[in-house]
């Protein structure tokens, strides 16, 4: 298939290998607005594009995503706050996007089991829950938004919990997030389940950004099989 890059960072030059490993063909690779003038026609032969830009240049992609007709897969973290307002331009438009806070495999089945654990906590009074997430120093959004997820799964499964907040902050109803920004950590979020008896701890860590890309790619190639319409990544696991 002919897909376009958008943003060509650490994780867009991944994206480009995973591509040709899978030969794919590379259309076009956009990484600023003057790219986005001289590769227009390019961009516009795409059958799909695949967004590790920016939170502030990624809805500013979805939406010439739309207008070209070009469906989108969004590995882009930090712009989920304006989901509703992307899923009603893509609805209006006819357009295709497949978003996730990550396109990791294990990440996916690592939701599943934080949710299933969420649940048989919310019966247990004397268990509070915490979050720590480490991501490496380029990483712009703090929490991420794998942790917004994972703690968003938790607030919906236990009554007791209200919202979730970046410590220092008071526990109480509250999910407590402590975001880590070292090094060249790819991404690593664990949970931790505490009484006064024991700690039930989960964690996820990631051995590199591969996982990521081929996960977004794989989604790429779902993608362009189905019709119009916002597809959380999940979904595609599915297939």
């Amino acid at each position: 298939m002919k897909v376009a890059i958008l943003g060509y960072g650490k994780m867009g030059h991944i994206v480009e290998k995973v591509l040709q490993e899978r030969r794919h063909e590379i259309v076009a690779i956009i990484d600023n607005e003057e790219d986005w003038h001289r590769l227009d026609r390019e961009f516009r032969t795409a059958e799909v594009a695949i967004d590790f830009s920016e939170p502030k240049t990624a809805v500013p992609n979805m939406l010439c995503a739309f207008e070209a007709k070009v469906p989108i897969v969004v590995g882009t973290t930090g712009w989920l706050d304006r989901l509703d307002e992307i899923k009603e331009k893509c609805a209006v438009s006819g357009g295709k996007l497949v978003y996730s806070a990550n396109f990791s495999i294990g990440v996916n089945i690592f939701f599943r089991i934080n949710k299933l654990l969420a649940q048989l906590m919310n019966a247990q009074d004397r268990y509070e829950v915490s979050m720590e997430e480490t991501h490496h120093i380029h990483k712009k959004d703090a929490p991420s938004g794998t942790a917004i997820h994972l703690a968003q799964d938790i607030i919906n499964e236990v009554n007791a919990l209200k919202e979730w907040k970046l410590t220092p902050c008071d526990h109480t109803n509250v999910v407590p997030i402590t975001a880590i920004r070292e090094g060249e950590v790819p991404g690593t979020h664990k949970i931790v389940w505490h009484s006064p008896e024991d700690d039930i701890e989960i964690t996820h860590t990631a051995h590199g950004r591969e996982g990521f890309a081929l996960g977004a790619v794989r989604a790429a190639e779902w993608l362009v099989e189905q019709p119009a319409g916002v597809y959380p990544f999940e979904q595609t696991l599915n297939s």
